[in-house]
Parts: structure tokens; sequence; C-alpha cells
């Protein structure tokens, strides 16, 4: 679920900053150093269609650190044409482009999309929602621990009153401040990032609520409840952490009236996309000091526009979609496109696999 706000790992840029390459300069870490939080729950297709091997195209632009994963996992990398059956496609920005593509050579099996999230593709996975095309795969999972890991530390910013402290500039009379240690924390969403979540939270022995879509427990949480159970589960929390997929059906999960139900005390942080707030109703409850504070890695719009009344707001830290930089990201989405070969040439199992039909 999460990734640069510039959607093209290529170029690691992002509207306000000058381009630069996804391949940090210096040392990296070879992707084999790095866990893959989901290998484990690598499986095979739906209804066990298996895409046919063959060469695999890097688009739309290759480079050295992508092209050598996927040797490292037996690829034949080949320029695309008809022979072409697997496909390494590394910008979301040119997401019409990949749609394009599939339709011109249908012959390709398997897409392996860059970003843990696939919204932006969102005009091209419909076409392939009835189970026709190729498999498609993301990096969903391959992301988590530098997601989970400033999720934290937003988390702790925001119940430490870090932002309203730093700003003042000056000694402040009363100390103020919330403490992690036994707090109840609502996690919304239970894929990779929450997962990790789990296990970094643990220390600091929270009570744990999952909110997901449907009531299987998620394992490490005290408590699983689906999503039409949200309303239920808020007026407990000390804090709210956003960690689920961008659906149509999770557009404004937190909105003025969900807001309404949360504690005056409770810290609110989304590492997950911008749209799963209402910003309006954040921006009023923030305003009006109904909640201690919000830690934002995502907003709706993104990037915010800088007369945005949220940058003024003291209690709420932005974080510039930050939370996995290029440097973080590039060896972690090596390592996924190395296993994810040797899936496709060799027993067609993949770790994070895409539904079309559900758009994650």
């Amino acid at each position: 679920m999460h990734e640069q706000p510039d959607p093209d790992p290529m170029s690691g840029a992002t509207p306000s900053a000058p381009a630069r390459s996804l391949v940090p300069e210096g040392p990296i870490r070879h992707p084999d150093q790095h866990r893959d939080p989901v290998a484990g729950t690598a499986r095979l297709p739906e209804g066990g269609r298996r895409p046919e091997p063959g060469p695999i195209a890097v688009l739309p632009r290759p480079t050295a650190l992508f092209v050598d994963a996927a040797v490292a996992g037996g690829a034949e990398i080949a320029p695309l044409d008809a022979r072409t059956r697997g496909l390494i496609w590394l910008s979301e920005r040119r997401a019409d482009e990949l749609g394009e593509i599939l339709e011109q050579y249908p012959g390709i099996g398997w897409v392996q999309l860059p970003w843990a999230g696939v919204d932006g593709f969102a005009s091209v996975l419909p076409r392939f929602a009835d189970g026709g095309g190729p498999v498609f795969t993301s990096a969903k999972g391959a992301y988590s621990e530098p997601v989970a890991e400033h999720a934290i530390a937003l988390l702790h910013a925001v119940m430490r009153e870090l932002g309203p402290k730093a700003r003042a500039a000056r000694w402040a009379p009363v100390r103020t401040g919330l403490s992690l240690f036994g707090a109840h924390i609502v996690l919304v969403g239970a894929g990779g990032i929450a997962a990790e979540l789990l296990r970094l939270l643990a220390p600091w022995r929270v009570r744990v609520t999952v909110v997901r879509r449907s009531a299987e427990p998620m394992p490490g949480a005290d408590r699983t409840v689906v999503a039409a159970e949200l309303r239920s589960v808020l007026p407990e929390a000390d804090a709210v952490i956003l960690a689920a997929a961008s659906t149509p059906e999770s557009r404004h999960l937190l909105g003025a009236e969900e807001l309404a139900l949360l504690p005056a005390h409770a810290a609110i942080v989304n590492i997950a996309r911008g749209a799963l707030i209402d910003t309006d109703a954040l921006t009023a409850a923030l305003r009006e000091k109904r909640l201690l504070g919000a830690g934002l890695d995502v907003t709706d719009p993104e990037p915010l526009p800088d007369d945005h009344p949220l940058w003024r707001e003291p209690r709420c830290i932005i974080t510039s979609h930050s939370a996995d930089t290029p440097e973080m990201t590039a060896p972690l989405l090596a390592r996924r496109i190395t296993g994810n070969v040797r899936g496709f040439l060799g027993d067609g199992r993949f770790v994070g696999l895409v539904d079309p039909a559900s758009g994650y």
C-alpha cells in the first residue's frame, strides 16, 4: 500500500524536487539481505491460472538494479516483442501506456507492478476483472518495515505533542503529552504493514483492535472486527492508525461522523492513502481541538496545497509521503522482483498477487 509521491521509481522525484536515480549512491545492501515480510504468503493465482514462462521485458525505463534482480531470478531479459511473456513495469505515471502494451501484446502472462498500492493503475486493472489477461503482482508487503517504522514515529510525535512543542520556540510552562504504553490502538488494515506494526508495537504492551474486510482474526491482535464495526470501536481508541488499501469502499473511512466518535485525547496516523480521511472534516476537528493531533504521511489532495490550513495547524505533522524513500524501497522491490521471476519461471507461485476486480 505505500509509495513515493512521484509514482515513477525510475526517477524517485517529487513534483518539487529534482529527479534522481532510484538506485542510491554509495553502498546498498543486496536484496537478499532484506526480509520479505509477506514471503510466506505466496500462493498460486486464483483458479490455478498459470502464465506461460518466457522472455521478460523491463519497462518503461530499465534500471540496472531491477534488471539484475530479474536476472538473479533466472530471467531472460529481452526487448518487448511478440515473444514477451513477462513484464516488469516500473512506472505508475505511465499506467495508460501499460494498458496499451497489454492490448497490443496479449501473450504477456505476468506483470510486476512497482508499488504496494495499485490505485494508480485503476485505468488498467478493471479490464481484467473477469480473470482474463495477465497475472498481476505488486510490491504489497515488501515495504512494510520502513512504513511501519514511520507510522510509529508519527504516533509518538502526536502523542508526545512534538508538533506544538517544536513550533512554540519557547519553554513551555506546563508538561504535556501521552505515553504509548498500555494504549488502545485501532489499526485499520490487515496487510503487511499492519502485521509489521503489530510486531513493533508489542513492547509497549498496547491493546490492538484490527479493523479489516473479513472477520478472520489477525495474528497478534487482541481483537479483530469487520469494517462495518469501525464506529463501535472508535470511542475507546487512544489512537487510530490507517494502513488499509485505497478503494472506492474505503474512501473517507474516517469522516465527520467517525471523527466525532473519537475521544479528545485520540491521535490519528495515516501512512496509507489520503483518501481514507475526509480532509475537511479532519481539519475542522483539529481546529476545534476535538482531537489530540494527527500525523499524516499522505493527504487528500496530494500534494497538499501550500496554502492549506493543515500546514498551519500546530497539532498536525505532515511528512509529505516520505515513509518509504527510494533508498529504502529500491532493494526491497528488487527482492520482490527476484522472487516473482522465480515463481513465473518455476512453479507459478507469486508474492503480492493483485485482484484486478477488488483493486488491491
